[in-house]
This record gives C-alpha cells, structure tokens and sequence, in this order.
C-alpha cells in the first residue's frame, strides 16, 4: 500500500511540473525585446533641402532611429554648404546630391565611404503663359531661349547640387546669364520656386520638391526628361581619420541603413500614395554614372 501511494504521489508532481512548464516558456517567449542602445546615440547629418522639403526624410529618419536607437539631428541645407559643414568635422554624415564637389570632398580626405543610393531628375519649369516658348525643348535649347528672349530666371544662387548643375547647363549652352533677367536668390530650393512663381519666371528645380509643393505654386513643367538633368544622391560618412571626434558608428550605422534592401523599397515607395508618382528611384548596388 505504501509503494502504491508513493508511485502516484510521483506522478502528481510530475504532472504538475510539466504543466508549470510552458507557463514559463510563454512568458519568456512573450518579453519585449530591449531597444537598441547605441555607445554614441546622437547622429549629424548634413543633407540637401531637396530631401526635406520633398518629405523623404519625414519617412527615413523615424524608421532608422527605431531601428538603430540613434538620434538624428539635421541640418538641411544646399550640397555645397552641407559639403562644407562635413569639411569643418561638424557633420559625421551627409547627403548630397552635387557629384563634382563631392569627388572634391573625397579627394581633400573629408570622407570616409561614399555610396550611391539613389537618384531622381531636375525639370525646368516656368509660368502656364511660358513667354519664352521652351516647352518641349532639350534643356540646353531651353536655357539660350530663355536667354535670347531675356525671360527672368530665378536662380537658386548658392552652391547647392541644383546650383551647381544649373551653373553647368548655362556653360554648356554657351552662355553667360546677367541681370536684369538673372535672378539669384541664394535661397532653398522651396523658396527659389515660390519666388519664381510669383515673378511669373523660370527656374530649374529637383522634380521632388516642385511635386511636394506644386499645389502651392502658378508654375508648369516646360522642360523634362532629358539627360543632362538627371539627378544622383550619395551618402557619405566624414572621416574618422581626419576628425577623430565625430560618431564614426552611427555614421555607418546610417550609410548601410540607406542602401539595405528594406530602405530602398521606402524609397522607392515614397510618394506614390501622397502625389501619384514616385519621386526617388534607389540605386544602392548599381553602376554609378556620375563617377
């Protein structure tokens, strides 16, 4: 009798033991996983105003501060001054969108990594009356009947990436723009369209930014969808090497964000439900035609 109840006391306790045990292994299972805790968490990261004022950033800087735990200040600004703030060591990653200066920033030893991520077009446009009759033209024939007809051009005026092209198609078209019809407002790329718009002038303009804020605006593209106005976007970490001080980490934490696969649906995405269109074409991975 006593070997008897000694064999189901066993049991009961077995059979309680295994019925304790997935209690514990869903309660393990169930615990929320610790957020990402990065050494250095505040990020600097210059970039050009195409990027915010089109809203892209809007979208990117949220998903990769969840994802990574770093905190993203930015200073949005034109290629050539977020170039130079990077230049000064007071940046630890910029965006950019001006090839030749940021090859000029590579070679001076201020970056570290440079990728292509992605890339969109520069459109020429102008009031709906387009007094210089350019609709339809190649950007360069656009730009010497802009010219010819002494038509106002609001010019952005401050060595942005959309300056520096602009600049480059005026050279190539063999002439040299002069006031009074040659504007420079040495201003963003939003404010350079509104003031266009309301001077009933012609400007070039990322494709990006005039979407994002055309509704806004009394001006039309005239002139799109030639190659000379194709637009390329880098991302490039500021060197360590050169300046010790700046989050060499979460600088590469963010150039590899850019370019995973992940990223590049986001922006490849980014725009169609909102405008209708997709406003950035990602090219992590590609051949880059810029050099």
């Amino acid at each position: 009798m006593r070997r008897f109840l000694s064999v189901v006391c066993s049991a009961i306790v077995l059979a309680a033991c295994a019925a304790a045990q997935p209690t514990a292994v869903a309660t393990t299972q169930g615990a929320p996983s610790a957020s990402p805790s990065p050494a250095r968490p505040d990020l600097l990261l210059a970039t050009t105003t195409s990027t915010q004022d089109s809203g892209l950033l809007d979208v990117l800087i949220p998903d990769f501060e969840k994802k990574t735990g770093y905190k993203v200040k930015t200073s949005a600004v034109g290629t050539g001054a977020a170039l130079a703030i990077g230049a000064r060591g007071d940046a630890d990653v910029v965006l950019v969108h001006a090839p030749s200066l940021e090859q000029d920033f590579m070679k001076q030893g201020n970056g570290d990594r440079r990728l292509f991520v992605m890339h969109n077009d520069f459109i020429v446009v102008g009031p709906p009356a387009d007094p210089a009759g350019i609709t339809g033209k190649g950007a360069l024939d656009a730009l010497r009947a802009i010219a010819a007809a002494q038509a106002m051009f609001i010019s952005r005026g401050d060595n942005s990436g959309t300056d520096v092209l602009e600049k480059s198609l005026w050279k190539q078209a063999g002439i040299t723009p002069a006031k009074p019809w040659y504007v420079e407002a040495a201003t963003g790329m939003g404010q350079t369209l509104q003031i266009a718009s309301e001077k009933r002038a012609y400007t070039i303009t990322d494709r990006s930014t005039y979407v994002a804020r055309k509704a806004s605006l009394d001006l039309g593209i005239v002139v799109d969808k030639d190659p000379p106005l194709l637009n390329y976007y880098h991302v490039i970490t500021v060197s360590p090497t050169k300046f010790p001080k700046v989050n060499s980490a979460g600088a590469n934490a963010f150039a590899d964000y850019l370019v995973n696969a992940d990223t590049q649906k986001l922006i490849a995405s980014f725009g169609v439900d909102k405008f209708g269109q997709q406003l950035f074409f990602p090219d992590a991975g590609q051949p880059d035609p810029s050099g």
